[in-house]
């Protein structure tokens, strides 16, 4: 692997499961390979965070398809994915790293047993280490890095970010007791953030950004083509352009991608053909997430109807 932590690689490309990726155009064959389609913004954010080694940190609306992108981008790359789910109250020992308890109290035990005294020095060694999702990571043997996800980062805690800084600048993690472990090749690193607060400005900094806009009709469309491939063709259109349409309401909760996908799978379940069909009203369930969103959106398909 040709990525370096410190700044560009030379060469042609970075080799990733033996293949180089030289430029934002193969990061595109190779997702479209996997039915994740990207635009040519998101495909430089991606190939830049790969030719870089730098963390990428992509923000946009519930169901745009953020987590999906990193699932992608290690299925394309053939190399493993590491995910870490942020969640309010998530601790360095969930996260990071954590001592096994258990097995050093055995060892005191089994010590006491033979008349021996253990140290500190003893307890506190790579044998009793816990690997969590970002020292797995770092410590990941290869031949390739990991794709390693952490997700929502906005629903953690301020506090929990400044833990990642060291890990986001360096690809390294810290144990008081053992060193520093530093990543031979850096994880290919994707954070995702649905805005619902503010990261903290060093974190920003350590990342590479994009932000995910909702796809257009027609490419929205062809998402979906390959995520239903069961759905008719006048179904597909005519949801997506549904949804483009909802979409510009004023709603609590606008319906994403994902969303769009589980409704056109719905719909096909059914045998839906089209939207003036009395079965939809009662699937809106997957794409209205409040009962104000599903009166409006009652409402549209009514007015369709007509």
């Amino acid at each position: 692997m040709a990525v370096s932590a410190g700044g560009p690689v030379s060469g042609p490309g970075v080799v990733v499961a033996g293949t180089a990726v030289s430029e934002p155009g193969d990061v595109v064959a190779r997702l479209d390979a996997v039915d994740y389609l990207v635009d040519d913004g998101l495909a430089m954010a991606i190939f830049l965070a790969i030719r870089l080694g730098k963390p990428l940190l992509l923000e946009g609306e519930p169901g745009v398809g953020k987590t999906a992108a990193a699932k992608a981008l290690s299925l394309a790359l053939g190399t493993p994915l590491i995910r870490l789910q942020c969640y309010e109250g998530l601790t360095a020992g969930e996260a990071l790293y954590e001592w096994n308890y258990q097995r050093q109290l055995l060892a005191i035990r089994l010590a006491e047993a033979r008349h021996e005294k253990l140290t500190d020095a003893d307890l506190f060694t790579a044998e009793f280490l816990q690997e969590r999702p970002i020292l797995q990571a770092v410590r990941h043997p290869g031949p390739t890095p990991p794709v390693l996800l952490i997700d929502e980062i906005d629903r953690a805690d301020d506090e929990f970010e400044a833990l990642l800084f060291e890990f986001l600048g360096e690809a390294a993690i810290t144990v008081p007791e053992l060193g520093t472990f530093t990543a031979p090749q850096p994880p290919i690193v994707v954070l995702t953030s649905n805005r619902s607060r503010d990261l903290h400005d060093a974190l920003r900094r350590r990342c590479l950004y994009h932000w995910i806009e909702f796809p257009a009709p027609a490419r929205a469309a062809e998402i979906v083509r390959r995520a239903v491939p069961g759905a008719t063709e006048p179904l597909i259109r005519s949801a997506t352009e549904f949804i483009g349409r909802v979409r510009g309401l004023e709603l609590d909760k606008a319906p994403g991608l994902a969303e769009t996908i589980d409704w056109v799978s719905a719909l096909s379940a059914l045998g839906v053909a089209g939207l003036t069909d009395a079965a939809v009203a009662g699937t809106l369930g997957t794409i209205a997430k409040t009962p104000d969103d599903r009166t409006a959106m009652a409402l549209v398909v009514s007015e369709e109807a007509s």
